[in-house]
Order: C-alpha cells, then sequence, then structure tokens
C-alpha cells in the first residue's frame, strides 16, 4: 500500500526567499515559515509556534523570490520531505523539508478588505538549531 504524504501549512513568511538555479537552470527558491496554534492551558492562553523550511520548484519560484518578502502570509501546500547528506568531516545529518506544490500569496497586512477588520499578526524570526 502507497503511503500518503500531503502538508498544507499557512503562516508567515521568516525571511526572504533565496532563488537559485539547478546545473540544468530549474529555478529553486527556499524560505522559512512560521505557523502557529493557540491554545488554552489552566485558564491562560499560550501559543505555540512552528518553524519550518519550505523549497518550491519552476517558475512557481521565481514567482516566490520575485513577490515574497518577510512577514508575507502564504498557504503552502505540498509533501514532506527528509533530505539526508554527511559532512566533510563524516558527521550525518537530515533534515525536514516542506517541498511546495503550491504556494497561494495572501493579502499584505492593511490589505484584507474595507471593514478594518485586518489584526496585526505577530512576525517571527528562525530559531538557531
Amino acid at each position: 500500500m502507497a503511503g500518503f504524504n500531503k502538508v498544507i501549512l499557512v503562516g508567515n513568511l521568516t525571511r526572504n526567499p533565496e532563488l537559485r538555479y539547478t546545473p540544468s537552470g530549474t529555478p529553486v527558491a527556499s524560505f522559512g515559515l512560521a505557523t502557529s496554534r493557540r491554545f488554552k492551558q489552566a485558564d491562560e492562553l499560550k501559543e505555540e509556534v512552528c518553524f519550518i523550511d519550505i523549497v518550491v520548484f519552476g517558475k512557481q519560484a521565481e514567482h516566490c523570490g520575485q513577490y515574497l518578502s518577510k512577514g508575507n502570509g502564504v498557504i503552502v501546500d505540498g509533501r514532506l520531505q527528509q533530505r539526508r547528506w554527511e559532512t566533510e568531516d563524516g558527521q550525518k545529518r537530515s533534515k525536514h523539508e516542506v517541498v511546495a506544490q503550491g504556494v497561494t500569496f495572501l493579502p499584505k497586512r492593511g490589505e484584507t478588505g474595507g471593514d478594518g477588520s485586518a489584526h496585526e499578526e505577530p512576525s517571527y524570526e528562525d530559531e538557531q538549531f
């Protein structure tokens, strides 16, 4: 039986997209995304933030590089991928990231409509590991 690997995330960019090209000329963009969830614990409202690296290929990568910047909201539709590699000194490393199949740009703050209901979302910086 084949597995199922689907991820849908809504969040804000933690850094500007980095656009590069593979040796064959395929555009690749990568950026960080922060998603948060709020929950109540013992009558106290708490917030948990998750930081995820996103990779986008093709024409969509160029669009992300051209139109997105830190703080923009997006919806990412993709799959979870684990990359493994070995450092020059022989240590094994691995990293999980989301390979986006679709990136939907959300309106920038203050562009949500004329009812004045826009609310300010917090900005997050990448965590250092």
